[in-house]
């Protein structure tokens, strides 16, 4: 098997995770740790002098027939959690952080214990200390929240989902995961809607990881499988309708010099440029112009480099100037388009295969300042995909359900309805 460099077996994984999770019955703190997190004797001196846990990126491609068997090896060992009980609730309340004492703290070591975040063999103290931290950070790792080692509303939410909706969780996208176990091509690029997080695979091996920003609630990224057919470096961006009407009109209404500041160029049928004074702004008289914003990376909503995807959704993948958002927990943020992090890497790897297109020459392009097209040759395949659950690398991983498409409610934002999908978000006001 690819994607793996020591397969791990069913039973080994099963009988490593029965004595990780010891809530129930406790085990020795090596084996507590090999268990869900590999082959980790000496997890306890895995912290930096500041007390965090350093978390190795994935390996294994999320899509993958190692993360089937990953995700299955992890469902046998949740449902014997559930049918032992499963983990108690951390009271929730204070802000727990370095320093804190109290019983809370120790029903937190109880929980990071529970799901192997936590050694087994550590103390019982009520004092938040470093190795709890730690504990935290890998289990906010795993859950998708940035890994700041405190403990406030969000990780508490997160704590407290019940082990029957987390074995839930494992078992649908389970099916998820085994709709894209065949051949999906010797270099392909999966995006996890979830997980707002890309990667670039290749012979069964993750190259890049990349963070994204995805399609808001109410304008939601689709799932699909397509093809990227091309390059766009320094494009011109062309504003929807859709944000036309739900956007820009809004903005011009309470900024005149919206448009001009982020230059955007208002353009009549006959091709005619005109200016923003001559167009009212309290009626819909500006859907009958298009709009475009000139390139540039430091004020276009497409950043220096837009990546061509053919499909019936419109949508495609892009650089951007708000590179803040990639450090969010809340990367939900488009207007179904998705954005990319570290979008030169990214590019480089697109056009690998494309002969002399090395990263000097890409970046020389972007300088230049000219809109110029490369088509991908071969064309690569792009999966977006919506998987909120699933183990890798002997780590079990979950994210919340953005969108709502699991079907079990609990926490999180309600579902809106999905509006278009075929653009990206403007700019923001200056």
């Amino acid at each position: 098997m690819t994607g793996f460099t020591k397969p791990i077996s069913r039973r080994t994984f099963a009988k490593g995770l029965a004595l990780g999770f010891g809530g129930v019955a406790a085990a020795p703190a090596a084996l507590a740790q090999d268990a869900l997190f590999g082959n980790q004797a000496e997890w306890g001196q895995r912290f930096d002098t500041d007390g965090r846990l350093r978390v190795p990126r994935a390996v294994t491609p999320l899509l993958s027939p190692q993360s089937v068997q990953s995700t299955e090896m992890a469902i046998t060992e949740y449902r014997r959690m559930a049918a032992q009980g499963g983990w108690r609730e951390v009271p929730g309340g204070a802000t727990l952080k370095l320093g804190v004492r109290g019983p809370t703290v120790v029903a937190l070591r109880q929980r990071l214990i529970y799901t192997g975040d936590l050694d087994a063999g550590a103390s019982a103290s009520p004092t938040f200390d470093s190795f709890v931290e730690a504990g935290v950070r890998r289990f906010q790792t795993r859950h998708g929240i940035n890994a700041t080692g405190i403990v406030a509303k969000q990780t508490y939410q997160a704590l407290n989902v019940p082990v029957q909706e987390r074995l839930r969780q494992l078992e649908l996208n389970l099916v998820r995961l085994r709709a894209f176990a065949g051949n999906l091509g010797a270099r392909h690029v999966t995006m996890n809607i979830p997980a707002a997080a890309i990667e670039t695979v290749e012979n069964g091996q993750i190259v890049t990881h990349h963070t994204a920003g995805v399609g808001k609630i109410d304008r939601q990224s689709p799932v699909m499988q397509a093809r990227a057919t091309a390059v766009n470096f320094n494009p011109f961006w062309t504003v929807p309708a859709s944000i036309i009407r739900k956007d820009l009109i809004p903005k011009m209404q309470k900024d005149p010099n919206y448009l001009t500041e982020n230059k955007i160029r208002i353009i009549t049928r006959a091709g005619q440029e005109i200016q923003p004074s001559q167009v009212n702004w309290n009626s819909m008289e500006a859907t009958n112009y298009m709009f475009r914003q000139d390139p540039g990376g430091d004020v276009n909503s497409l950043g220096f480099v837009r990546i061509d995807i053919a499909n019936p959704h419109g949508v495609y993948m892009h650089d951007t100037p708000a590179k803040g958002i990639f450090g969010d927990d809340y990367r939900f943020v488009s207007s179904g388009c998705v954005r990319v992090q570290n979008v030169r890497d990214f590019v480089n790897w697109l056009l690998k295969e494309n002969g002399d297109w090395n990263r000097d020459r890409i970046d020389e392009t972007i300088r230049g300042g000219q809109r110029v097209d490369v088509r991908l040759a071969p064309a690569v395949n792009v999966y977006w995909v919506y998987v909120t659950g699933w183990a890798s690398d002997n780590v079990v991983q979950f994210r919340e359900d953005i969108y709502r498409r699991d079907g079990f409610g609990g926490a999180g934002p309600a579902v809106v309805a999905s509006g278009s999908a075929d653009d990206d978000l403007l700019p923001p006001s200056r």
